[in-house]
C-alpha cells in the first residue's frame, strides 16, 4: 500500500506525541493526589491501591478491543474516539465526592487509555519512513515523559495550595485537542482490507513470538504502575513531607526524557531486541537499589536511574511490538499484548498497597519488581526475534 508523505507522518507524530502527553499527564496526577485523597477521604494503602488498580483493568480491556477495533473499522476513528472518551472521564472525575464515584471514572478513562496507546504506536509505525520506524515510535513514547513533568509541577505548584480538583482539570485538555487535530489525522487503513481480523492468527502462526510479548508486557507494566503510581507515597512513607517527595519525584521524572534519546538513538543502532533486553535488566538494578535506599541522595541517584532505564525500555517496547506482527493484525497483535500486560499493572498498585498495609519492607516490595522484570529479560533473550530492518508483509 502506498506510503503517505513525510510532513504527512510528521504531522501525525506531533499529533499523536501530544495526545500522549495529555494521557500521562492525567496518569501521573494520580500518583500525586493518592496522598491527597488518603487525606482528604481517609483511604487505606490497600484502597489508594484498589483506585489505581482500577484505571490498569480498564486499560486491560480497552488495549485488545482498540486494537481490534482499528484492524476492523480503521486507525483513525478509534484514535479520535479514544481521545474524547478519556478526556470527557478525566473532566468528570474533578467533580468526584468520594472513592466509589472516582473509581468509575478511573475505570472508564483507562478504557479510553488502553485503547488509544497500541493504535497511536501502529499508526506512526506505518507512517514512518522505513529508516526511521524505530527511533520514531521511541520518540513517541518520549511525550509520556513530558506529561509525567507537567503532572509533577502542577503537583508541585498547584495541590498544596489549591487542593486535587484543580489539578485534574487539566487533564480534561485531550477532549479539545481530539477536535483540533481530526483533520491532521490520516487512515493508514484501506477500506478493502477492514474485513473480519484473523485474531486467531496470534496464537498460530505467531504464538512463540505472541508468547514473548505478552510476558515482557506483563513484566514491564506491573513493575512499573507497581513503582511509579506509589513513587510519592514511597517517599512519604521513607519519611518525607509530601512537599518533598513532590520535588523529588519531579526531580526523578527529568530522568525520563534522556531516557527515551537514548533508547532512540540505540534502537535503530544497536537493535530492539538488545537495546530494550539491556534497559530492562537495568531496570531491576535500580528498582532493587531504590527500594533498599534511605538517605536523600540514594533515593534521588536510584530513582532518577530507575526512571531513565524503565521510560527507554517502555520506548523500545512500543517501537519492538508492531514489527513483530504482519499488517492486517499489526494493531490487534500490539493490542493484545499491551492488554496482557495490563493484568500486571491492575495487580501491581493493589498489591503494593496489601503489602505496606501488611507492614512489608520497601526493599522487598521493590525487590520483587526486579525479580519479575528479571524473568521478562530472560524469556527476551532466549526466545525473543529482532525485527530491526525485518518486515512482515
Amino acid at each position: 500500500m502506498n506510503r503517505p508523505a513525510q510532513p504527512t507522518y510528521r504531522r501525525v507524530f506531533w499529533s499523536a506525541g501530544f495526545g500522549w502527553l495529555f494521557d500521562a499527564l492525567d496518569v501521573g496526577l494520580l500518583s500525586f493526589i493518592l496522598v491527597q485523597l488518603a487525606a482528604d477521604w481517609g483511604l487505606t494503602p490497600a484502597d489508594k491501591g484498589l483506585l489505581g488498580t482500577v484505571t490498569t483493568a480498564g486499560m486491560a480491556i480497552g488495549a485488545p478491543l482498540g486494537g481490534f477495533l482499528a484492524d476492523r473499522l480503521g486507525r483513525r476513528p478509534i484514535f479520535l474516539i479514544t481521545l474524547v472518551l478519556f478526556g470527557a472521564a478525566s473532566l468528570t472525575s474533578a467533580f468526584s465526592p468520594g472513592l466509589g464515584f472516582m473509581m468509575v471514572c478511573r475505570l472508564v478513562m483507562g478504557l479510553g487509555l488502553g485503547a488509544e496507546l497500541p493504535v497511536a504506536s501502529t499508526l506512526v509505525n506505518e507512517l514512518a519512513p522505513a529508516d526511521k520506524k524505530g527511533r520514531t515510535v521511541v520518540l513517541l513514547e518520549s511525550f509520556w515523559a513530558g506529561g509525567w513533568l507537567a503532572a509533577a509541577v502542577l503537583a508541585f505548584f498547584v495541590i498544596p495550595d489549591y487542593g486535587w480538583r484543580v489539578a485534574v482539570l487539566a487533564g480534561s485538555l485531550p477532549v479539545v485537542y481530539a477536535v483540533l487535530i481530526r483533520r491532521n489525522i490520516p487512515e493508514t487503513r484501506p477500506a478493502e482490507l477492514r474485513r473480519k481480523v484473523p485474531v486467531a492468527t496470534l496464537f498460530r502462526q505467531h504464538r512463540r513470538r505472541t508468547a514473548v510479548l505478552w510476558i515482557v508486557w506483563f513484566a514491564v507494566a506491573f513493575s512499573y504502575y507497581g513503582m511509579f503510581l506509589w513513587m510519592p507515597s514511597v517517599l512519604v512513607g521513607k519519611g518525607f513531607t509530601m512537599i518533598n517527595s513532590f520535588k523529588y519525584v519531579l526531580l526523578m521524572t527529568l530522568a525520563q526524557l534522556p531516557g527515551y534519546f537514548a533508547a532512540a538513538w540505540l534502537v535503530e543502532r544497536w537493535g530492539r531486541r538488545p537495546t530494550l533486553a539491556a534497559f530492562l535488566a537495568m531496570t531491576a538494578v535500580c528498582a532493587a537499589f531504590f527500594g533498599a535506599g534511605s538517605s536523600e541522595t540514594e533515593l534521588l541517584v536510584w530513582g532518577a536511574l530507575l526512571s531513565f532505564f524503565n521510560l527507554g525500555a517502555w520506548g523500545a517496547l512500543y517501537a519492538y511490538t508492531p514489527e513483530n506482527y504482519p499488517d492486517e493484525i499489526r494493531a490487534s497483535g500490539a493490542g493484545f499484548a499491551s492488554g496482557f500486560g495490563r493484568i500486571g499493572s491492575a495487580i501491581a498498585p493493589y498489591l503494593v498497597g496489601v503489602l505496606v498495609q501488611k507492614e512489608y519492607s520497601y526493599s522487598a516490595i521493590f525487590g520483587l519488581f526486579a525479580g519479575v522484570i528479571a524473568i521478562g529479560v530472560i524469556v527476551l533473550v532466549a526466545f525473543g526475534r529482532e525485527t530491526k530492518k525485518r518486515t512482515l508483509a
